[in-house]
């Protein structure tokens, strides 16, 4: 999970309801201020995290003519989800709703730059836009991910992601976020610790179902890298110089297997969307650069 600087929208950056076939969805969209948009990006946040891990790419990428638009994903944050049922919430559904997602952008935008979209998931949302990508890579002007690799995450992080499925099977949400505040809890919500009430807001409103389908997807995640690569889609893995989800060589490997550009911010750990923003939105507006979305 990013741990965002704010919850608050800066200027030019909408909150709205993202209208789609398979439901509405919470998001964040920034627009360009001047000059034709160069393209549409959607934005899919990871385990534990929610659209505002992304709000301060909005106002670079904006500026660098795109239009961004960040997603609470099913029972993610501020998108609506069944709280007791973890059927919606299997990878191939997630996949579905970022389908649904692509359609709608189309659909709403009147200019060129919207022809196809450029996808980016961070960490969990990596895995859910690589399953998107690979159900139908029609839509897709290029697939960016971010800290996001090619497999379950490293065993010490599945270890956690047990614990933490475990607890949210026996407690509720509230006596959960009670808890880990003292426990070792997996990397992607161990910035939940701390007295931030955002955060706990963010927290106390994630559907306990999805948490738990999502968190065992992170632990199983089979290797689909040659699925994804056999798509010849345009393909850019970014990441921090330090990841403890996913470490740095897999990534490297996974970048070489995929014949994926690589970015390596430094300074930044799991989250480069938060640690480096600057430097994270200047590549990823350079790689949408060599890749138009017409």
């Amino acid at each position: 999970m990013s741990r965002p600087a704010t919850f608050t929208p800066p200027p030019g950056t909408r909150a709205h309801r993202l209208r789609t076939a398979r439901g509405d969805f919470a998001a964040l969209t920034g627009e360009p201020a001047e000059g034709p948009v160069r393209g549409t990006a959607l934005l899919l946040p990871g385990f534990t995290g929610s659209k505002e891990d992304f709000i301060e790419l909005h106002a670079p990428l904006s500026a660098a003519g795109y239009r961004t638009v960040a997603v609470d994903g099913r029972g993610q944050y501020e998108s609506e989800g069944p709280k007791d049922d973890e059927r919606p919430y299997q990878q191939r559904e997630l996949a579905r709703d970022v389908l649904a997602q692509v359609a709608a952008l189309q659909a709403g935008a009147a200019d060129a730059g919207a022809d196809r979209v450029h996808l980016l998931g961070h960490s969990l949302g990596g895995l859910v836009a690589r399953a998107a990508v690979i159900e139908d890579p029609t839509p897709f002007a290029s697939l960016t991910l971010m800290s996001s690799g090619p497999a379950a995450v490293a065993q010490p992080q599945q270890e956690r992601a047990k614990l933490l499925q475990d607890t949210l099977a026996a407690l509720d949400m509230a006596q959960v976020w009670e808890a880990i505040q003292g426990l070792d809890a997996p990397e992607d919500a161990a910035d939940l610790r701390g007295d931030g009430e955002d955060l706990r807001r963010r927290w106390m409103r994630n559907s306990p179902a999805q948490l738990i389908a999502t968190a065992g997807q992170l632990r199983t995640e089979p290797d689909r890298v040659d699925e994804l690569a056999a798509l010849g889609l345009a393909i850019h893995v970014l990441s921090g110089e330090r990841d403890d989800t996913w470490p740095v060589p897999l990534l490297d490997d996974m970048a070489a297997r995929l014949g994926a550009e690589r970015t390596v911010v430094a300074g930044a750990e799991h989250s480069p969307n938060t640690d480096r923003p600057g430097v994270t939105a200047a590549a990823l507006a350079a790689f949408w650069d060599r890749h138009p979305a017409a």
